[in-house]
């Protein structure tokens, strides 16, 4: 069984950060970076399941280019991150939608066990600023874009959220997801596929199953 390819202290993730997914729903584009963090306990691997919670109605996936930092940073500028990425790999950021909305933050919709797959590997050595990405929901294509709508770019988020907290080796961010956001419902299949890194498949299944 491949498990996530790390386990991160923390997922730091980013709201709106594609110009078209922030065009989507209807917001201005941000000045500075919109940061949330998933907890450590939401984390699977390839093919495990994303497990329904009894209390949302409405379960969205969010395909996303994720970052994986190689050591301790804090503070560090824009020219420097690079050597500070361990790689990169592929992201979906599933989230309870209508609890998103009841709640006006986003913590409870992001945070429910299984809502953080990443993986399958960690890549290396790739240029993060011009790759497809694609959502596929039972095998039909739901978001196609391209990591070259990124808003603030990979070296600016790093160097951005350092200058908050310091991030450990192994911890996540998650840069965004782009246009075509939507529900996933219980027996779906969800692949995020990201060019040069590959595939990320989960299966949705509900709460009384896996109890």
């Amino acid at each position: 069984t491949l498990k996530a390819p790390c386990t991160p202290s923390k997922i730091v993730c980013v709201g709106l950060n594609y110009r078209d997914h922030a065009e989507e729903m209807k917001d201005r584009i941000p000045e500075e970076p919109v940061l949330f963090i998933k907890p450590s306990t939401a984390v699977i691997g390839p093919k495990e399941s994303i497990i329904y919670p009894k209390m949302s109605n409405q379960v969205d996936y969010e395909a996303e280019l994720a970052v994986i930092i190689k050591d301790k940073i804090k503070d560090i500028e824009e020219d420097h991150v690079k050597k500070h990425i361990l790689g990169y790999t592929c992201f979906n950021d599933v989230t309870a939608r209508d609890l998103q909305k009841k709640d006006g933050q986003w913590t409870r919709a992001k945070s429910f066990d299984t809502f953080a797959p990443f993986g399958p590997t960690i890549v290396t050595d790739i240029d993060p600023s011009n790759l497809n990405i694609q959502l596929l929901l039972n095998d039909q294509i739901k978001q196609n874009s391209n990591t070259n709508q990124l808003i603030f770019s990979v070296e600016k988020l790093v160097s951005f959220i350092s200058k908050i907290m310091t991030l450990n080796p192994g911890d996540v961010i998650a840069t965004g997801t782009p246009s075509g956001v939507g529900p996933m419902n219980v027996g779906d299949k969800v692949a995020v596929t990201i060019e040069k890194i590959g595939i990320l498949e989960n299966y949705v299944r509900n709460y009384a199953s896996m109890h």
